[in-house]
């Protein structure tokens, strides 16, 4: 208690020696996606140490409670010569001397306060206080008073910012009153003090291939007066200096204003996923300061790796192996109806094997469940149909360009939601563990998860699958996939119904189950299906039975309800021993189809289920594909067996 209260002590007066730091600026809203806004604190001597500082963010909502919702600590922290310190988001200029999020800071009616103490005094639902107080803010943009925030932090004023998206920001002027102004960061507000000359650093494109160069230029507000040099990397977590060459030093001579340098990315021949360069200051010294910095390029890696099974829309079948443990589905057999469904949920939704992750773990299992067989760093969106850099995850409020979690269950219908343990990525070895009434798990259950372009996902949003069946020029391969997936959570949750049409009242209830049934009947399993079922199972310990077996589809929804089940080959050993041949896939037009029967019915089928054409074909002989390019359904039936096959026309 002793080392405790004399710790305190010091730092009483160590503040008392270094003087008051106050709030001098704050943007709390700016147009766009809140990129630019920051909050800028003031020394009363320059260049004054801020440890034993903390800065917190109260959010003054009905919800927030008056309570903080971030807090930073200052420790480090040092001003600058104008006693200045600038925090705001890495995409502000000119760039801040101290980091957070951009898209933090709240609008209002909400309060910033600075404090004794570190951040640990103040974690998230922390009600404001004047303990320990230092400086605070009460603000809004056009909101009205909170008066109970103001009172908690001992203010009797509310400072407004101006209308939503304006261009103004809050500034303490030399009287000690606050006021709405043009935002000056970096500047004292009067415009008096030590001005900077800041540097912008530029790359000549965003994207390189391993090989190729880049051309950096760093160019300064105004023209040097005598010769300065300065340095810059590019590292970046494994992206270091063994993957890039050139000069790291660089110097603008005096009287000019730009200076250029080359860097090349070096080609090697190990497949490292593609990495991200991020070009940083080093060594500036003052009145030089950064414009803007930590500039992200993207270094695409061209020794991926190609798995020997195809893409979603140039399937393969049987050459990815079913890794489910012997007997798996043995429990199954004789069973039927309700028994059968019973039965099924007790593999699926044991809770002595079955686990469950976290939202953000689920980032990771896509990018190895929907990983894109023709290129290792990529995965493969749902959609949209195509390849998608694994680095391209959604992780702002703008979705273009990028990838994000699609739940084909949608969260909506089912009413799970994320919890704040859900921000955490811990790994394989952490887990929840879960069962059939766990409905909550459902949120981050990877079988009804999966990677999808981000607009395209918005442009699904909520909508019932029938209402909603892809984009227009698609080939549809997801439809059997979407199907098998949201068909397993209504067996996986005791709560969760697939009904036929489109429900008003969605309380655990989506459809469309006519629509979802047909698309597994003509889209069977093909081994990326398998491959991610094999993935997910290595997380969760459990499998997406219906693509381990298709039929019991069947037996749970379709033909085939009330009869007991008996477990077939399965659909890998199927395919691989089914005798019927459809070659050559892609084709232009003749499609060959042989195998031990004399004769097969072929049925054609557009991959929305519309039935293009019926024929009877001989053995060893070929029938006449005589439509557009795009993807197609073959249906053959023989005496005994029907199987359905994907083929594409060139």
């Amino acid at each position: 208690m002793k080392k405790m209260l004399f710790r305190l002590l010091m730092i009483l007066i160590s503040q008392q020696m270094i003087g008051q730091v106050v709030i001098n600026e704050l943007e709390c809203d700016t147009p766009g996606l809140d990129e630019k806004e920051f909050v800028e604190l003031k020394t009363d001597a320059p260049n004054t140490s801020l440890d034993g500082y903390v800065l917190v963010f109260f959010n003054g909502s009905f919800s927030g409670n008056d309570s903080s919702y971030f807090a930073l600590d200052l420790d480090g922290s040092v001003s600058d010569e104008n006693g200045l310190l600038l925090i705001g988001s890495s995409s502000m200029t000119p760039f801040p001397q101290l980091l957070i999020p951009f898209n933090l800071i709240q609008n209002g009616a909400d309060a910033i306060a600075i404090y004794l103490g570190d951040d640990s005094d103040f974690p998230e639902g922390t009600q404001a206080t004047t303990v320990n107080l230092i400086d605070a803010l009460v603000y809004d943009t056009n909101d009205s008073d909170d008066s109970d925030l103001l009172a908690l932090l001992g203010e009797t004023e509310q400072i407004n910012e101006g209308a939503s998206n304006d261009l103004t920001s809050i500034q303490l002027d030399n009287n000690g009153v606050y006021v709405a102004a043009t935002p000056t960061p970096r500047r004292l507000n009067d415009g008096s003090g030590v001005i900077f000359n800041a540097i912008t650093v530029s790359a000549n494109q965003e994207r390189y291939v391993e090989g190729e160069e880049i051309e950096i230029t760093f160019t300064s507000q105004t023209n040097m007066t005598t010769d300065v040099t300065f340095g810059f990397t590019l590292d970046n977590f494994n992206f270091n200096t063994s993957d890039y060459s050139g000069n790291t030093t660089v110097t603008i001579p005096s009287g000019q204003n730009s200076v250029a340098t080359i860097i090349t990315i070096d080609n090697d021949d190990i497949d490292e996923g593609d990495e991200e360069p991020l070009i940083k200051f080093l060594g500036l010294q003052s009145p030089l300061i950064p414009f803007n910095n930590f500039i992200k390029l993207r270094a695409i890696d061209d020794d991926f790796v190609v798995a020997p099974y195809g893409v979603p829309t140039s399937p393969t079948y049987g050459v990815v192996q079913n890794t489910k443990p012997s007997g798996y589905y043995d429990s199954l057999n004789g069973k039927a109806d309700l028994e059968l469904r019973q039965a099924l949920q007790d593999i699926i939704a044991n809770p002595d094997i079955v686990r469950a992750h976290t939202y953000s773990d689920i980032t990771d299992i896509l990018k190895e469940a929907d990983l894109n067989p023709a290129n290792s760093n990529q995965v493969w969106l749902l959609y949209t149909e195509q390849g998608r850099a694994k680095l391209d995850f959604q992780t702002t409020s703008s979705n273009v360009g990028k990838w994000n979690r699609e739940h084909t269950f949608p969260r909506s219908h089912a009413d799970y939601n994320d919890i704040d343990a859900d921000d955490i990525a811990d790994g394989i070895d952490v887990y929840w563990e879960t069962k059939a009434d766990s409905l909550r798990h459902g949120n981050s259950d990877a079988h009804a998860l999966r990677a999808a372009d981000g607009p395209e996902n918005t442009i699904r949003n909520n909508r019932f699958y029938g209402e909603y069946e892809g984009p227009a020029g698609t080939f549809g391969s997801f439809r059997g996939d979407v199907a098998r997936s949201v068909l397993f959570m209504e067996i996986r949750y005791n709560g969760l119904e697939v009904v036929n049409g489109f429900p008003e009242l969605r309380q655990g209830k989506t459809g469309d189950l006519a629509t979802l049934l047909e698309w597994h009947r003509n889209d069977p399993p093909d081994d990326f299906e398998m491959n991610r079922n094999n993935v997910i199972y290595n997380w969760q310990k459990n499998r997406n039975p219906f693509i381990d077996e298709p039929d019991l589809v069947e037996f749970i929804w379709g033909n085939n309800v009330g009869e007991p089940w008996q477990a077939p080959l399965g659909v890998e050993d199927y395919l691989l021993n089914a005798s019927e041949k459809l070659y050559p896939n892609p084709v232009e037009d003749k499609l060959y189809i042989s195998g031990i029967d004399k004769e097969y019915k072929v049925v054609v089928f557009s991959t929305e289920g519309r039935l293009l054409k019926e024929a009877l074909v001989k053995n060893n002989s070929y029938f006449n594909m005589d439509f557009t390019s795009g993807l197609y359904l073959i249906k053959i039936t023989t005496k005994n067996k029907v199987v359905t096959r994907k083929v594409i026309i060139k």
